[in-house]
């Protein structure tokens, strides 16, 4: 929503603004100089990309646009997960866990958190660590190199649609300026005409500098901002997991393996040791 009330209040600005100064809207719709450079960064965004990130831009736009980053109750889901988990590991031992683990989609555990289920890479992260916990002969620190590894390779991966707006974002003054050398040449070819149709056309060819500009630091540059915040946030999980894990395989009961996690939760979204407690121990029960 805040992107949405952001971008009125920037094109409201600078529309309002040029108009109050005495600018006719009308000299500003020059479609083809949309066209232009639309097409041309439309072009060179699949050219300098792959059809996955081209994809996951999409996708990363429209999370941005709905802000959706986890919340209290999507950590409480992973944080109960683990629990159960460890719990089982501790009470049962390990071929319970193997048989929640080599299926999760079809175990106990895992119906009850949807939210955690539905995150594919999150439950292959949490069920491939436990799969090494319960070989049993993998020490922390390896693990934790190999977490540090896939976690570097998770997090290049969430932010290329961020990567691929930014350079996006810096290409757009250019094909502006290409646009506008365009519509130059088009004024000089009518240099002969009467001083208002060449005054005409050279504005024409103007407004593709400023939409190259304008779409570059307001619109695309923005947006791509958006889009790393909410997949940092959404990073955060796969902290919380590897944090509670760690903490757990270098003896931690896990209840204060739980808090190792919860502390990686930002603050605005980490629930209180209580709201933990009571949510684990239900799952636990159940």
């Amino acid at each position: 929503m805040n992107i949405i009330v952001g971008l009125v209040i920037v094109i409201g600005s600078l529309l309002g603004g040029y108009m109050a100064m005495g600018g006719h809207l009308g000299v500003l719709w020059q479609p083809f100089e949309f066209v232009i450079i639309g097409g041309a960064a439309f072009g060179t965004f699949v050219v300098g990309n792959s059809f996955k990130t081209i994809k996951d831009t999409g996708r990363g736009i429209v999370q941005a646009f709905q802000y959706a980053v986890p919340k209290k109750r999507d950590h409480l889901d992973t944080l109960s997960v683990l629990y159960g988990l460890m719990r089982t590991l501790r009470a049962k031992g390990r071929n319970d866990v193997e048989a929640i683990i080599d299926n999760p989609h079809e175990s106990e555990l895992f119906q009850r958190f949807p939210s955690v289920l539905g995150n594919e890479s999150l439950t292959s992260f949490i069920c491939d660590y436990f799969r090494l916990i319960v070989i049993g002969n993998v020490r922390p620190h390896e693990i934790e190199a190999l977490m540090d590894e896939e976690l570097h390779t998770i997090g290049r991966e969430e932010l290329k649609p961020y990567h691929a707006l930014s350079t996006l974002a810096e290409a757009l003054p250019a094909l502006g300026i290409v646009a506008a050398v365009l519509g130059i040449i088009k004024a000089m070819g009518a240099i002969d005409q009467e001083p208002e149709i060449l005054g005409a056309l050279i504005g024409a060819a103007l407004v593709g500098t400023f939409l190259g500009i304008f779409l570059s630091y307001g619109i695309v540059s923005p947006i791509g901002q958006k889009i790393k915040q909410v997949r940092e946030r959404r990073y955060r999980l796969y902290i919380e997991v590897k944090q509670t894990l760690l903490a757990f395989m270098n003896g931690a009961a896990p209840q204060i393996a739980l808090e190792h996690g919860r502390k990686t939760i930002s603050a605005d979204a980490r629930p209180t040791i209580d709201e933990v407690e009571e949510e684990t121990m239900n799952a636990g029960a159940a």
